[in-house]
């Protein structure tokens, strides 16, 4: 029977050199990832194409389906527990709920902003539209009492989103791309905004 051997030690003690990484975290990581990108250039060059390799290739439909998933999750008992009287004094209901809700769709604005800083024009469109697809299927399908708290919110971040998108966005040609989707795809939205942009 082979004789199993102990684990090395140093100072008495037995090193685990061989499971650090399952115990680094991600903004470890990420420490990790920029100092070797610093010090290799080549390495550098491959840390890059790999993340533009990672981030093409956006689907609308997928981010949409993330978006409603995250939205459909939000429980309408934490709107009830959080707000009303509160130590702090009186917090109304429906104004948190839309702090809910926009805590949600925030994440999915940081990443179509990532696109566009990166230059990444179609990537940053179909992230946009798939934040747009999201937040009306959310008003025409949710499934969860939330909905009920925060009855005008779909509505009026799809406008912001929309007045980001029209605002922010460097191409015209990109801005008509997302402007005509809108217009098409969701019609009555559309015309609340464009008279809105309009004033």
């Amino acid at each position: 029977m082979m004789e199993r051997k102990s684990p090395k030690k140093k100072n008495g003690k037995a090193t685990h050199k061989e499971n650090i990484l399952a115990e680094v975290d991600s903004d470890m990581a990420l420490e990790i990832l920029k100092r070797l990108a610093k010090n290799n250039a080549d390495l550098k060059a491959k840390i890059e194409q790999m993340a533009l390799d990672i981030m093409k290739g956006v689907d609308a439909e997928e981010v949409a389906s993330d978006i409603f998933f995250c939205l459909d999750s939000l429980e309408v008992e934490d709107v009830w527990d959080n707000s009303g009287g509160t130590r702090d004094g009186y917090v109304d209901p429906t104004e948190y709920a839309w702090e809910m809700f926009e805590a949600e769709i925030e994440p999915f604005l940081e990443d179509m902003r990532r696109y566009q800083k990166l230059s990444m024009h179609e990537e940053a469109r179909n992230y946009c539209m798939g934040i747009l697809i999201g937040i009306h299927k959310f008003e025409e399908e949710a499934t969860t009492e939330f909905a009920d708290s925060a009855v005008d919110a779909p509505h009026d971040f799809f406008t912001q989103v929309l007045d980001e998108w029209n605002s922010k966005s460097k191409r015209a040609e990109d801005i008509e791309i997302v402007n005509s989707f809108a217009r098409e795809k969701f019609n009555k939205w559309w015309k609340d905004w464009e008279r809105r942009y309009k004033l």
